[in-house]
Protein backbone atom coordinates (compact mmCIF):
# COMPACT_ATOMS: atom_id res chain seq x y z
CA UNK A 1 0.00 0.00 0.00
CA UNK A 2 0.83 3.80 -0.41
CA UNK A 3 0.67 5.44 2.56
CA UNK A 4 1.01 9.06 4.16
CA UNK A 5 3.18 9.39 6.68
CA UNK A 6 2.87 12.41 9.19
CA UNK A 7 4.46 13.36 12.14
CA UNK A 8 2.79 16.64 13.39
CA UNK A 9 5.26 17.18 16.50
CA UNK A 10 8.29 16.36 13.98
CA UNK A 11 9.23 15.16 10.73
CA UNK A 12 11.56 12.78 10.34
CA UNK A 13 13.82 14.46 8.52
CA UNK A 14 13.82 17.42 10.78
CA UNK A 15 17.45 18.37 11.48
CA UNK A 16 17.22 17.83 15.75
CA UNK A 17 17.71 14.73 16.86
CA UNK A 18 15.39 13.24 19.22
CA UNK A 19 13.30 10.45 20.12
CA UNK A 20 10.21 11.23 18.14
CA UNK A 21 12.35 11.85 15.17
CA UNK A 22 13.96 8.72 15.73
CA UNK A 23 10.44 6.79 16.19
CA UNK A 24 9.23 8.36 13.07
CA UNK A 25 12.21 7.20 11.19
CA UNK A 26 11.25 3.61 12.11
CA UNK A 27 7.71 3.84 11.84
CA UNK A 28 8.82 4.46 8.20
CA UNK A 29 11.32 1.89 7.95
CA UNK A 30 9.31 -0.97 9.59
CA UNK A 31 6.20 0.18 6.49
CA UNK A 32 8.91 -0.26 4.14
CA UNK A 33 10.01 -3.21 5.69
CA UNK A 34 6.75 -4.97 5.18
CA UNK A 35 6.36 -3.75 1.20
CA UNK A 36 4.61 -0.73 1.32
CA UNK A 37 5.39 2.60 -0.01
CA UNK A 38 5.60 5.55 2.50
CA UNK A 39 5.02 8.95 1.01
CA UNK A 40 6.08 11.81 3.64
CA UNK A 41 2.88 14.11 3.41
CA UNK A 42 4.16 16.87 4.83
CA UNK A 43 6.51 19.09 7.08
CA UNK A 44 4.54 21.02 8.60
CA UNK A 45 4.59 21.66 12.66
CA UNK A 46 1.73 22.02 14.58
CA UNK A 47 3.50 22.29 17.83
CA UNK A 48 2.48 25.04 20.47
CA UNK A 49 5.44 25.15 23.73
CA UNK A 50 3.91 27.63 25.69
CA UNK A 51 0.16 27.54 25.39
CA UNK A 52 -0.69 30.48 23.69
CA UNK A 53 -4.75 30.77 22.16
CA UNK A 54 -3.96 32.90 19.23
CA UNK A 55 -0.72 30.98 18.06
CA UNK A 56 -2.63 28.04 18.15
CA UNK A 57 -5.62 29.41 15.87
CA UNK A 58 -3.12 30.59 13.74
CA UNK A 59 -1.15 27.34 13.65
CA UNK A 60 -4.99 25.44 12.76
CA UNK A 61 -5.33 27.85 9.79
CA UNK A 62 -2.09 26.98 8.60
CA UNK A 63 -2.96 23.46 9.15
CA UNK A 64 -6.56 23.46 7.35
CA UNK A 65 -4.75 25.64 4.25
CA UNK A 66 -2.01 22.50 3.91
CA UNK A 67 -4.30 19.99 3.82
CA UNK A 68 -6.48 21.63 1.00
CA UNK A 69 -3.31 22.19 -0.99
CA UNK A 70 -2.74 18.26 -0.09
CA UNK A 71 -6.60 17.22 -1.24
CA UNK A 72 -5.70 19.07 -4.49
CA UNK A 73 -2.37 17.69 -5.17
CA UNK A 74 -3.54 14.28 -4.01
CA UNK A 75 -6.48 13.87 -6.69
CA UNK A 76 -4.37 15.12 -9.09
CA UNK A 77 -1.27 12.29 -8.42
CA UNK A 78 -1.69 9.05 -10.78
CA UNK A 79 -0.77 6.92 -8.03
CA UNK A 80 -2.46 9.06 -4.66
CA UNK A 81 -2.07 7.68 -1.39
CA UNK A 82 -4.24 4.77 0.13
CA UNK A 83 -3.93 5.06 3.51
CA UNK A 84 -2.63 7.73 6.03
CA UNK A 85 -0.81 7.21 9.17
CA UNK A 86 -0.43 10.77 11.45
CA UNK A 87 2.25 9.90 14.85
CA UNK A 88 2.12 10.86 18.01
CA UNK A 89 -0.61 13.14 18.45
CA UNK A 90 -1.09 15.40 21.86
CA UNK A 91 -2.79 18.49 23.07
CA UNK A 92 0.43 20.33 22.06
CA UNK A 93 0.64 18.60 19.06
CA UNK A 94 -2.69 18.25 17.45
CA UNK A 95 -3.13 17.02 13.38
CA UNK A 96 -4.78 19.82 11.78
CA UNK A 97 -3.95 17.13 8.25
CA UNK A 98 -4.70 14.19 8.33
CA UNK A 99 -8.55 13.95 9.31
CA UNK A 100 -9.26 16.35 6.73
CA UNK A 101 -7.61 14.96 4.10
CA UNK A 102 -9.28 11.26 4.82
CA UNK A 103 -12.74 13.28 4.86
CA UNK A 104 -12.05 14.05 1.60
CA UNK A 105 -10.36 11.52 -0.16
CA UNK A 106 -12.50 8.74 1.85
CA UNK A 107 -8.97 7.46 2.96
CA UNK A 108 -8.64 5.01 6.03
CA UNK A 109 -7.04 7.10 8.48
CA UNK A 110 -4.45 5.72 11.02
CA UNK A 111 -2.66 6.98 14.31
CA UNK A 112 0.50 6.02 16.12
CA UNK A 113 0.71 7.11 19.48
CA UNK A 114 -1.71 9.38 20.93
CA UNK A 115 -2.12 10.52 24.24
CA UNK A 116 -5.44 12.54 25.89
CA UNK A 117 -4.97 14.08 29.56
CA UNK A 118 -8.59 15.57 30.70
CA UNK A 119 -6.68 18.08 32.73
CA UNK A 120 -6.59 20.03 29.18
CA UNK A 121 -10.03 20.56 28.92
CA UNK A 122 -10.55 24.34 29.09
CA UNK A 123 -7.01 25.25 29.45
CA UNK A 124 -4.20 26.86 27.80
CA UNK A 125 -3.87 24.37 24.97
CA UNK A 126 -7.84 23.40 25.04
CA UNK A 127 -7.93 23.76 21.19
CA UNK A 128 -5.45 21.17 20.34
CA UNK A 129 -7.15 19.14 23.13
CA UNK A 130 -10.24 18.78 21.17
CA UNK A 131 -8.45 18.32 17.61
CA UNK A 132 -6.86 15.45 19.21
CA UNK A 133 -10.12 13.68 20.61
CA UNK A 134 -11.66 14.84 17.21
CA UNK A 135 -9.08 13.12 15.12
CA UNK A 136 -8.97 10.18 17.54
CA UNK A 137 -12.44 9.73 17.38
CA UNK A 138 -11.99 9.52 13.70
CA UNK A 139 -9.65 6.59 13.45
CA UNK A 140 -10.11 3.48 12.20
CA UNK A 141 -7.24 2.23 14.27
CA UNK A 142 -4.96 3.60 16.50
CA UNK A 143 -1.79 1.96 17.50
CA UNK A 144 -0.18 2.50 21.64
CA UNK A 145 2.84 2.16 22.06
CA UNK A 146 2.29 1.63 26.07
CA UNK A 147 -0.42 0.15 27.50
CA UNK A 148 -0.87 3.84 29.61
CA UNK A 149 -1.88 5.20 26.39
CA UNK A 150 -4.25 2.64 25.56
CA UNK A 151 -6.47 3.05 28.39
CA UNK A 152 -6.47 7.26 27.82
CA UNK A 153 -7.37 7.12 23.79
CA UNK A 154 -9.48 3.76 24.36
CA UNK A 155 -13.26 5.89 25.33
CA UNK A 156 -12.46 8.35 22.48
CA UNK A 157 -12.36 6.08 19.65
CA UNK A 158 -15.56 5.18 17.37
CA UNK A 159 -17.07 1.63 17.93
CA UNK A 160 -16.28 0.37 15.14
CA UNK A 161 -12.37 1.49 15.46
CA UNK A 162 -9.28 -0.95 16.36
CA UNK A 163 -7.09 -0.22 19.30
CA UNK A 164 -3.61 -1.55 18.93
CA UNK A 165 -0.17 -2.51 21.14
CA UNK A 166 2.56 -1.65 18.97
CA UNK A 167 5.97 -1.70 21.50
CA UNK A 168 8.31 0.31 20.73
CA UNK A 169 10.71 -1.04 18.48
CA UNK A 170 14.00 -0.34 16.86
CA UNK A 171 16.59 -2.11 13.77
CA UNK A 172 18.53 -4.28 15.39
CA UNK A 173 20.48 -4.92 12.92
CA UNK A 174 23.45 -1.88 13.43
CA UNK A 175 23.76 -3.06 17.37
CA UNK A 176 23.98 -6.89 16.69
CA UNK A 177 27.02 -5.36 14.23
CA UNK A 178 28.31 -3.60 16.68
CA UNK A 179 28.59 -6.11 19.17
CA UNK A 180 30.68 -8.54 17.29
CA UNK A 181 33.16 -5.76 17.03
CA UNK A 182 33.02 -4.25 20.35
CA UNK A 183 36.90 -5.39 21.22
CA UNK A 184 38.03 -2.90 18.32
CA UNK A 185 35.45 -0.24 18.80
CA UNK A 186 36.44 -0.36 22.90
CA UNK A 187 40.04 -0.06 21.89
CA UNK A 188 39.65 2.93 19.72
CA UNK A 189 37.46 4.78 22.16
CA UNK A 190 39.64 4.26 25.08
CA UNK A 191 42.14 5.92 23.07
CA UNK A 192 40.23 8.52 21.99
CA UNK A 193 38.69 9.29 25.00
CA UNK A 194 40.92 8.23 27.45
CA UNK A 195 39.08 5.71 29.07
CA UNK A 196 41.02 2.54 31.36
CA UNK A 197 40.56 -0.31 28.14
CA UNK A 198 39.85 -3.01 31.06
CA UNK A 199 37.67 -0.80 33.42
CA UNK A 200 33.80 -0.78 33.58
CA UNK A 201 32.37 1.96 31.71
CA UNK A 202 28.70 2.88 32.31
CA UNK A 203 26.68 4.68 29.79
CA UNK A 204 24.29 7.18 29.53
CA UNK A 205 23.10 8.70 25.99
CA UNK A 206 20.78 11.91 25.93
CA UNK A 207 20.14 15.43 24.99
CA UNK A 208 21.20 17.83 27.50
CA UNK A 209 18.18 20.35 27.86
CA UNK A 210 16.01 22.30 30.38
CA UNK A 211 13.02 19.98 31.63
CA UNK A 212 12.92 16.43 32.72
CA UNK A 213 16.25 15.38 30.81
CA UNK A 214 17.58 17.74 33.39
CA UNK A 215 15.71 16.29 35.88
CA UNK A 216 17.09 13.10 35.18
CA UNK A 217 21.29 14.17 35.21
CA UNK A 218 20.55 15.95 38.03
CA UNK A 219 19.16 12.36 39.71
CA UNK A 220 21.83 10.73 38.02
CA UNK A 221 24.93 12.81 40.01
CA UNK A 222 23.32 12.44 42.88
CA UNK A 223 23.91 8.64 42.26
CA UNK A 224 27.48 8.98 41.61
CA UNK A 225 28.85 9.21 45.47
CA UNK A 226 27.09 6.75 46.27
CA UNK A 227 28.69 4.02 43.86
CA UNK A 228 31.80 2.08 46.10
CA UNK A 229 34.88 1.75 44.77
CA UNK A 230 37.17 3.16 41.85
CA UNK A 231 36.33 0.45 39.13
CA UNK A 232 34.16 2.66 36.83
CA UNK A 233 33.64 5.51 34.72
CA UNK A 234 30.64 7.09 33.25
CA UNK A 235 30.42 7.72 29.77
CA UNK A 236 27.80 10.81 29.22
CA UNK A 237 26.76 11.23 25.32
CA UNK A 238 24.79 14.08 24.02
CA UNK A 239 24.93 18.07 24.31
CA UNK A 240 22.27 20.59 24.33
CA UNK A 241 21.83 23.99 25.59
CA UNK A 242 22.14 22.42 29.43
CA UNK A 243 25.42 21.37 28.86
CA UNK A 244 27.19 23.76 31.59
CA UNK A 245 24.41 22.86 33.70
CA UNK A 246 24.79 19.01 33.23
CA UNK A 247 28.70 19.68 34.07
CA UNK A 248 28.37 21.73 36.74
CA UNK A 249 26.46 18.72 38.56
CA UNK A 250 29.00 16.24 38.16
CA UNK A 251 31.60 18.59 39.79
CA UNK A 252 31.01 16.86 43.52
CA UNK A 253 32.56 13.54 41.41
CA UNK A 254 35.93 12.35 41.87
CA UNK A 255 37.55 13.35 38.99
CA UNK A 256 38.11 11.22 35.83
CA UNK A 257 35.24 9.70 36.98
CA UNK A 258 32.84 11.42 34.25
CA UNK A 259 33.98 11.20 30.61
CA UNK A 260 31.84 13.99 28.56
CA UNK A 261 32.19 12.68 24.83
CA UNK A 262 29.25 15.28 23.39
CA UNK A 263 26.91 14.34 20.47
CA UNK A 264 27.81 11.96 18.52
CA UNK A 265 26.13 10.76 15.02
CA UNK A 266 23.55 8.68 14.98
CA UNK A 267 25.66 5.97 13.01
CA UNK A 268 28.33 6.06 15.71
CA UNK A 269 25.99 5.38 18.87
CA UNK A 270 25.63 1.47 18.37
CA UNK A 271 29.48 0.94 18.75
CA UNK A 272 29.67 3.16 21.68
CA UNK A 273 26.54 1.71 23.19
CA UNK A 274 28.16 -2.20 22.63
CA UNK A 275 31.48 -1.01 24.15
CA UNK A 276 30.07 -0.17 27.53
CA UNK A 277 29.77 -2.47 30.08
CA UNK A 278 26.44 -0.98 31.62
CA UNK A 279 23.50 1.57 30.64
CA UNK A 280 21.67 3.93 33.44
CA UNK A 281 19.14 6.39 32.74
CA UNK A 282 16.62 7.94 36.14
CA UNK A 283 14.25 8.66 33.32
CA UNK A 284 12.10 11.53 34.60
CA UNK A 285 9.18 11.93 32.94
CA UNK A 286 10.16 9.24 30.33
CA UNK A 287 7.24 8.15 28.30
CA UNK A 288 9.39 4.97 27.58
CA UNK A 289 12.73 5.96 26.80
CA UNK A 290 13.90 4.64 22.72
CA UNK A 291 17.52 4.59 24.48
CA UNK A 292 16.89 2.38 26.76
CA UNK A 293 15.90 -0.56 23.65
CA UNK A 294 19.08 0.33 22.23
CA UNK A 295 21.42 -0.12 25.05
CA UNK A 296 19.69 -3.79 25.14
CA UNK A 297 19.99 -4.52 21.48
CA UNK A 298 23.67 -3.44 21.60
CA UNK A 299 24.16 -5.55 24.99
CA UNK A 300 23.51 -4.01 27.95
CA UNK A 301 22.15 -4.29 30.91
CA UNK A 302 19.64 -1.16 32.20
CA UNK A 303 19.35 0.46 35.01
CA UNK A 304 16.64 2.68 35.12
CA UNK A 305 13.70 4.62 36.96
CA UNK A 306 10.76 3.18 37.27
CA UNK A 307 8.83 5.57 35.15
CA UNK A 308 5.93 6.12 33.05
CA UNK A 309 6.14 3.94 30.14
CA UNK A 310 9.67 2.77 30.64
CA UNK A 311 8.89 -0.80 32.14
CA UNK A 312 7.26 -1.48 28.89
CA UNK A 313 10.60 -1.21 27.14
CA UNK A 314 12.82 -3.24 29.41
CA UNK A 315 12.62 -7.06 31.01
CA UNK A 316 12.63 -6.51 34.69
CA UNK A 317 14.94 -9.02 36.47
CA UNK A 318 15.61 -10.31 33.17
CA UNK A 319 17.24 -7.81 31.53
CA UNK A 320 16.91 -4.31 33.41
CA UNK A 321 16.77 -3.62 37.10
CA UNK A 322 13.77 -0.73 37.64
CA UNK A 323 14.26 1.46 40.94
CA UNK A 324 11.54 3.80 42.89
CA UNK A 325 11.21 6.87 40.94
CA UNK A 326 14.69 9.13 42.59
CA UNK A 327 15.77 6.85 44.94
CA UNK A 328 19.19 7.63 44.61
CA UNK A 329 20.24 4.94 47.18
CA UNK A 330 18.55 2.26 45.60
CA UNK A 331 19.63 3.25 42.13
CA UNK A 332 23.11 3.15 43.31
CA UNK A 333 22.22 -0.71 44.61
CA UNK A 334 20.74 -1.59 41.39
CA UNK A 335 24.25 -0.57 39.61
CA UNK A 336 27.11 -1.94 41.92
CA UNK A 337 24.59 -5.62 41.68
CA UNK A 338 25.57 -5.16 37.75
CA UNK A 339 29.45 -4.11 38.24
CA UNK A 340 29.85 -6.94 40.59
CA UNK A 341 28.01 -9.52 39.02
CA UNK A 342 30.23 -11.69 36.85
CA UNK A 343 27.74 -12.57 34.47
CA UNK A 344 26.77 -9.75 33.37
CA UNK A 345 27.88 -10.06 30.50
CA UNK A 346 25.39 -12.60 30.11
CA UNK A 347 22.48 -10.38 31.10
CA UNK A 348 23.70 -8.40 28.17
CA UNK A 349 23.09 -11.40 25.76
CA UNK A 350 19.83 -12.04 26.52
CA UNK A 351 18.62 -8.90 26.48
CA UNK A 352 20.25 -8.41 22.91
CA UNK A 353 18.45 -11.76 21.58
CA UNK A 354 15.14 -10.26 23.25
CA UNK A 355 15.40 -6.76 21.37
CA UNK A 356 15.76 -8.59 18.17
CA UNK A 357 13.31 -11.40 18.19
CA UNK A 358 10.51 -9.06 19.93
CA UNK A 359 11.53 -5.43 18.99
CA UNK A 360 12.72 -5.61 15.59
CA UNK A 361 11.44 -3.96 12.50
CA UNK A 362 9.75 -7.42 11.39
CA UNK A 363 7.95 -7.81 14.14
CA UNK A 364 6.65 -4.08 14.09
CA UNK A 365 6.05 -4.70 9.84
CA UNK A 366 3.27 -7.43 11.61
CA UNK A 367 1.58 -5.32 13.20
CA UNK A 368 1.14 -2.32 11.37
CA UNK A 369 0.30 -5.08 8.38
CA UNK A 370 -2.12 -5.93 10.64
CA UNK A 371 -3.48 -2.50 11.56
CA UNK A 372 -3.36 -1.22 7.74
CA UNK A 373 -5.68 -4.78 6.85
CA UNK A 374 -8.23 -3.36 9.43
CA UNK A 375 -8.40 0.03 8.57
CA UNK A 376 -9.45 -1.00 4.66
CA UNK A 377 -13.26 -1.37 5.56
CA UNK A 378 -13.69 1.84 6.60
CA UNK A 379 -12.33 3.17 3.06
CA UNK A 380 -15.06 1.57 1.66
Amino acid sequence: MRIAFYAPLKAPNHATPSGDRRMARLLTAALEAAGHTVLLASEFRSFDAHGEIARQAEIKAQGEAEAAALVARYRAAPEPPEAWLSYHLYYKAPDWLGPAVCRQLGLPYLVAEASHAPKRANGPWDLGHRAVAAALGQAAVVLSLTTLDMACVAPLLAPEARLLHLPPFLDARPFAEARAGRTASRTRLAAELELEPDGRWLLTVAMMRPGDKLESYRRLAQVLPLLPGNDWTLLVVGDGPARAEVESLFGAVAPGRVVFAGAREPADLPALFASSDLYLWPAAGEAYGMALLEAQAAGLPVVAGNVRGVPEVVWEGETALLVPENDAEAFAAAVRYFLDDPNRRHVGDIAAHRVTRERGLERAGDILDRALAAARPAAA
